[in-house]
């Protein structure tokens, strides 16, 4: 349960920096609305384009992986929030109740597991991601829209000791990109050819027990523009 906690609170952290006290009620402290909903369903898009889905266009491509994994993790980020929000508002608990919940799920057994499934094709993966989506737009319980995470991310073999190293690296790069501006726009997302998410999930690689504050400085050391 310590790895959810963990992420459930630098989630609730991040929020609070990133968008104001009292985001849950659903308006950033500059006046924008936000929909965690959304989020999570334009990142599941982004997931599927992950695939080689299309019948016109490169059909020799191959999935890409690196990918697929971090945009499980930009879902997690909003699956996490949603469901900060939703038991702020229904008063139904702290994040550590939150965390409980999570761990009691029947479908966290497998997904705690260090251990990989078989590797589906393409297509029954993106019939997974369909459905964390038909889940999302037609049931409105964050339960069931947890779980059908949870199914989701282990089948792709995104398994929770993974997920938490990358949520840790995708955190602390949400936060750095936040103090190097991307909210005005200024923000550089390509560095030297590469794109920040694969800077950082190559640092983490290089440097498996690397801590938050390291990897912020190592972050720092890689911004072209110091």
């Amino acid at each position: 349960m310590n790895r959810i906690l963990q992420m459930l609170e630098l989630q609730q952290r991040l929020n609070d920096e990133t968008n104001g006290l009292n985001w849950e009620d659903g308006v950033t402290k500059n006046g924008k609305k936000i929909d965690w909903r959304r989020c999570i369903y334009i990142e599941a898009a982004e997931l599927i384009d992950s695939y080689p889905w299309k019948h016109w266009k490169n059909i020799d491509a191959k999935a890409d992986y690196e990918n697929i994994k971090i945009e499980i993790v930009d879902i997690w980020h909003f699956v996490m929030s949603e469901a900060l929000r939703l038991y702020r508002v229904k008063n139904l608990g702290s994040i550590e109740d939150i965390a409980k919940t999570i761990y009691s799920m029947e479908e966290f057994e497998n997904f705690a597991q260090t251990q990989k499934g078989k590797q589906l094709d393409s297509y029954e993966e993106i019939a997974l991601v369909e459905d964390m989506i038909k889940v999302l737009f037609c049931n409105n319980d964050i339960n069931t829209l947890v779980i059908t995470f949870l199914t989701m991310s282990s089948k792709l073999n995104l398994k929770l000791p993974e997920l938490y190293s990358l949520y840790i690296g995708k955190n602390i790069l949400n936060k750095f990109r936040q103090e190097y501006g991307y909210k005005d726009g200024s923000y550089i997302k390509i560095w030297n050819g590469k794109e920040d998410n694969v800077v950082m999930q190559e640092i983490i690689t290089n440097s498996s027990d690397i801590t938050p504050n390291e990897l912020y400085r190592k972050l720092e050391e890689a911004y072209p523009n110091r």
